[in-house]
């Protein structure tokens, strides 16, 4: 044991853990945590212009490094600041730890009106942290750390808090430091193995349906190894992108929506709706049931809640995504799964049909990606935020790099991914990194330009502009009768860029991104890129769904009740 204040306390116990760096920002209530982090040689602080970014920065360097992103924030209004990256995490499975103070001890929970203080500070993110603990003095911290790193490295990795009152950081007592946990990866018995081969073996048309979870594992190869060993191709949902190459025989693509009024996401659901088996793998299935009502699911997941709350006819595998495949595999070779012929060509024929309608379509939206896909090289990270770009990327962008590919999942938060490309940065700093974000969207957390270059975080982020929060003002002008609030004034992103000592360009046409890309990622610097365009529909076949039958575009059935 050895005598340590509660922010020394810390210090080391994250740098046990792996943890290089906090995002964060000093003040008061965590002054004690601030020196506890600065005297400490192992790790060092970012500091963001803004507590959202703490957490988005957090999240992408999660992503990017598998490891866990860590944040540090003032309570009370830190912590609201903060929340929206942990509503983000928390839909990506991204393990962050999320480090905010309190207010002094004695005065919690007595309204007393303290600096900083809310009621039931934990339960204001409760809904969207996986575990949450105080650590109200010294000697209580490292086994708040070690449990809350074992907590994100197990099960299913999602956010977790750790609060600590002002006291707690500044006192000193005895303490005693603790080693990382021992992790050890959940599979499935054997005779539950053996029964999901027999049926996958026997099926006449199976599937892979391999989702976020995949990558959560670091299960890529063993995916590719399991598909080619049994001649079984591969759809992925959106949190799957990259977890198999998109050039490889096998891979179908990316199914966004099962309901979509794209010919290419139909296609995609046919082929899901017509396999008798699918064998899911860290998915959950989100947006609606994408596997058929009348085929087997085989459903391997590390969430327990996940397993069979899609359909019935369900057989449930719970595990760890990597460790599952590696122990299933030789009981789907003894069961006669690798004799099957390789559906290759039925793959590339699915594919072909796809372009195709691409093709066909003749829409901007797919000229751009495809400038940006000659631009943006392989093993580059891109980050896409909520725009028209963004949601056809989700289908359309290629990736064969496995974690290359993020987006901000069902929390759809706009303005989310120019701190998290940030984040992703740090992690990787020798990676290339693409932020593709919109106007409205990016002056979300512009400020952090200046976090970027005063780290040298030398991100080079796509910003297009049509002076709007273009998606809304289209759905209101098409199902609501006229836009209303979508207009926007934007300031010079050349010389606003420029202002803080970053570089800044200017594309005259999208497409010229193609060769502003590898000019911005040679600068090595922070780059903004600004890119003009104009209205950007999204493009509707009369055969399937209508987009405005959705809800919050017109009254459902059964909506309200009596």
């Amino acid at each position: 044991m050895v005598k340590l204040s509660g922010g020394e306390a810390l210090a080391k116990s994250l740098v046990r853990e792996g943890v290089e760096v906090v995002f964060g920002i000093p003040g008061i209530q965590i002054y004690g945590i601030v020196a506890g982090i600065r005297d400490e040689p192992g790790i060092r602080m970012i500091t963001t212009r803004h507590e959202q970014a703490t957490t988005y920065m957090a999240d992408g360097y999660a992503r990017a490094s598998g490891e866990p992103g860590v944040a540090l924030v003032v309570p009370g209004v830190g912590l609201y600041n903060a929340a929206p990256g942990l509503t983000n995490a928390y839909s990506r499975s991204a393990p962050v730890l999320l480090i905010a103070g309190q207010i002094p001890r004695g005065a919690i929970g007595k309204n007393l009106g303290v600096v900083h203080e809310i009621a039931d500070q934990p339960g204001t993110v409760r809904s969207v942290t996986k575990w949450q603990r105080q650590a109200s003095r010294p000697r209580e911290v490292p086994d708040a750390v070690f449990e809350a790193f074992r907590q994100m490295r197990t099960g299913r990795p999602r956010p977790v808090l750790i609060e600590m009152p002002p006291e707690a950081g500044v006192e000193r007592e005895e303490v005693e430091l603790r080693s990382p946990a021992r992790i050890s990866r959940i599979v499935p018995s054997p005779e539950d193995l053996r029964e999901a081969a027999q049926v996958i073996s026997k099926s006449a048309i199976p599937l892979i349906y391999a989702g976020g979870g995949v990558a959560r594992s670091d299960a890529e190869q063993a995916l590719v190894k399991l598909a080619e060993a049994t001649n079984i191709p591969v759809v992925v949902s959106s949190g799957g992108k990259g977890v198999i190459p998109d050039s490889h025989p096998l891979s179908y693509g990316s199914c966004f929506s099962p309901r979509g009024d794209r010919q290419e996401m139909n296609q995609l659901y046919e082929v899901m709706q017509s396999a008798d088996v699918v064998l899911g793998i860290g998915s959950r299935f989100s947006l609606g049931n994408p596997a058929g009502e009348a085929c087997t699911l085989v459903n391997i997941n590390i969430d327990d809640a996940e397993l069979t709350k899609v359909q019935s006819n369900t057989i449930p595998l719970h595990g760890d995504a990597r460790a599952t495949i590696e122990a299933l595999l030789p009981y789907l070779i003894e069961a006669g799964a690798g004799e099957r012929p390789s559906p290759a060509e039925a793959v590339s024929a699915a594919r072909s049909l796809i372009a195709y309608h691409d093709i066909q379509l003749k829409e901007p939206q797919y000229a751009v990606l495809e400038a940006m896909q000659g631009g943006i090289p392989e093993d580059a990270y891109t980050i896409w935020d909520i725009t028209q770009f963004g949601y056809y990327a989700r289908t359309h962008w290629q990736v064969n790099r496995p974690k290359t590919y993020m987006d901000s999942g069902y929390s759809f938060n706009l303005g989310y991914a120019f701190p998290t490309a940030l984040g992703v940065k740090v992690a990787k700093p020798d990676r290339p990194a693409v932020c593709l974000t919109g106007d409205g969207g990016f002056m979300f957390n512009s400020s952090e330009l200046s976090t970027a270059v005063q780290y040298g975080i030398n991100l080079v982020t796509v910003v297009f502009r049509n002076e709007a929060y273009g998606n809304v003002a289209r759905d209101l002008e098409d199902a609501f009768g006229g836009a209303y609030g979508t207009d926007l004034h934007n300031p010079d992103f050349v010389r606003f860029a420029e202002a803080f000592g970053a570089v800044g360009m200017r594309a005259s046409d999208p497409t010229e991104l193609e060769t502003l890309i590898p000019l911005a990622l040679e600068l090595q610097a922070p780059v903004i890129i600004d890119v003009p365009f104009g209205e950007m529909p999204i493009p509707r076949a009369p055969q399937f769904a209508p987009y405005y039958s959705l809800p919050w575009t017109m009254p459902q059935e059964g909506l309200i009740q009596s």
